[in-house]
This record gives structure tokens, C-alpha cells and sequence, in this order.
């Protein structure tokens, strides 16, 4: 709730300046923290892991489902049709081929999400049903984010997988945007065109924060669904090995087999 107060406080001191500028002060706070949950500084240090980002691939998956009908359905929509750019941004089709490269053919009956994705989606869908308008707010922090730190973070993935390729990468890449800096300009240009009373601006800048604070709360739920599935294998090693104390050799050795065995069954499940 102090965010929402900061984010009406914020657009309040910036009357007169344009919305892009007004979202960016009010989410200046929930920014950092998202960028210091433990996922994200993983990623930063260039540690993040397969199952971390196959869980990330899930949960972006239905996170941009839910927004990307959400703004086709609304499309013509006075708010969203000028910030609409499906062809350049969309990100749904490159999320779907990314999932197939980790989890196979049939990676729609493995995609597993915390309560927290969904909680997130849920919110997108309201809003597309009910106030149409605030869809900008979510567009303007998911696509603009991934924009501007895509190719960082593309490089990044690739050298902590280890991945030969790009193969696994398309999220990533923008191959609609030919120059990002330029298209960054012109989508902050079209939503700053876009006419709000001040009720409804002040209502964005809520939903700009809530859509930072949504991805916190994913970040979280993805690290401590990680966490349970890593202490699970854990215990069923320690379990193993105590119950074959007889031989130091023998107790090393099937450790080590129940260890790939929970492992594998661990990637398989994500």
C-alpha cells in the first residue's frame, strides 16, 4: 500500500510531464527491488541455472499469454491502439518456441507456475475485461524492460547455460525493431499521446507499481518453488545414505545414483 501512496505522490509532483517520465518516477523504488530479488541478482552475476530459467521461461509464458490477448482483444481501444505494436514486440510465439527447445514437443503439459504467476495473470485479464486503459501501464514496464536489457541478458543466458547457440534464446530477440534506442523513443511518444483525465493517470501510476510489485512477488515464488525442489532431492540423498551405513564405498555409490536419479527427475519435472 506505501508504494500505491508513493506512485500518487509521484505523479502528483510530476504534473505537467509526460506519463512515461511520471511511471518512471513512481516505480523507481519497486525497480530496485525487483532488480535485488535473488533471481534477478543470479542473473546479474551470471549464475542463473537451467531449472531457474526454465522456471522463468513458464512463468513469462503465462504472463505474456494473458497480456498479449489481452491487447489484441482491446486493440482499437483508445489507450491501447496507440502503443499497439504486435509485430515488433510480441513475444508469445518466440516464448513458445524457446519452451519446445527445453521441454520438447509436448512441453504444454509440463509448464508449472507458482501462485503468484497466476495471481499476475489474473490481474492482466481483469483489467483487459474491466479498465482497458491501464493495460498500457503493464505493456509500457514488461516490453520496454525486456528491450532495453534483452541483448545483455540474451549474452548472459547463453555463457551461463552454455549454449552453443541461440537455440533456447528467442525471447531475447526483437527482429521487428531495428534500432531499440529509436523504437524505445517512438512507443514513449505514443503513449505519452495518450489523453487521460487525471483520475485515470493517477490510476496508471498505481498500476505501473502493481505490475513491479506482481513481478516481485513471481521472482519470489520461483525462488522458493526452486528452493523446496533442491531441499526435496537433498533429503532423499541424506536418506539413501543413511540407510546404508555398512560400507563407506557402497554408501558413496548409491548415493551418488539416487543424487542423478532425483536430479534428473527434477529437471524432467520442470
Amino acid at each position: 500500500m506505501e508504494n500505491l501512496k508513493s506512485a500518487r505522490k509521484g505523479g502528483s509532483a510530476e504534473v505537467g510531464s509526460d506519463l512515461s517520465e511520471q511511471i518512471k518516477a513512481a516505480t523507481k523504488e519497486s525497480h530496485v527491488r525487483a532488480e535485488n530479488t535473488h533471481l534477478m541478482l543470479s542473473y546479474q552475476k551470471g549464475q542463473i541455472t537451467l531449472p531457474q530459467y526454465k522456471v522463468l521461461l513458464c512463468s513469462l509464458y503465462e504472463i505474456y499469454k494473458a497480456l498479449e490477448e489481452e491487447l489484441d482483444r482491446n486493440y482499437s481501444h483508445p489507450a491501447v491502439a496507440p502503443i499497439y505494436f504486435p509485430q515488433e514486440l510480441a513475444r508469445l510465439e518466440s516464448l513458445e518456441r524457446d519452451l519446445e527447445y527445453f521441454f520438447g514437443p509436448d512441453w504444454k503439459k509440463r509448464v508449472i507456475v507458482p501462485a503468484a504467476t497466476h495471481t499476475y495473470e489474473q490481474r492482466l485479464r481483469k483489467i483487459g475485461q474491466e479498465n482497458p486503459e491501464l493495460l498500457v501501464a503493464h505493456a509500457y514496464t514488461r516490453y520496454l524492460g525486456d528491450l532495453s536489457g534483452g541483448q545483455v541478458l540474451g549474452k548472459i543466458t547463453q555463457k551461463s547455460l552454455g549454449l552453443s547457440s541461440k537455440e533456447g534464446l528467442s525471447f531475447f530477440s526483437f527482429p521487428g525493431v531495428s534500432s531499440p534506442n529509436r523504437f524505445k523513443q517512438l512507443y514513449r511518444s505514443r503513449m505519452n499521446s495518450v489523453e487521460l483525465t487525471e483520475g485515470e493517470k493517477a490510476a496508471m501510476l498505481e498500476e505501473a507499481v502493481a505490475a513491479f510489485e506482481l513481478n516481485i512477488q513471481v521472482f519470489d515464488d520461483l525462488q522458493k518453488m526452486l528452493s523446496i525442489t533442491t531441499e526435496t532431492d537433498q533429503s532423499k540423498s541424506n536418506a539413501a545414505a543413511t540407510r546404508f551405513p555398512a560400507s563407506p564405498i557402497l554408501q558413496i555409490t548409491i548415493g551418488l545414483c539416487v543424487a542423478l536419479a532425483t536430479i534428473g527427475a527434477g529437471v524432467y519435472a520442470l
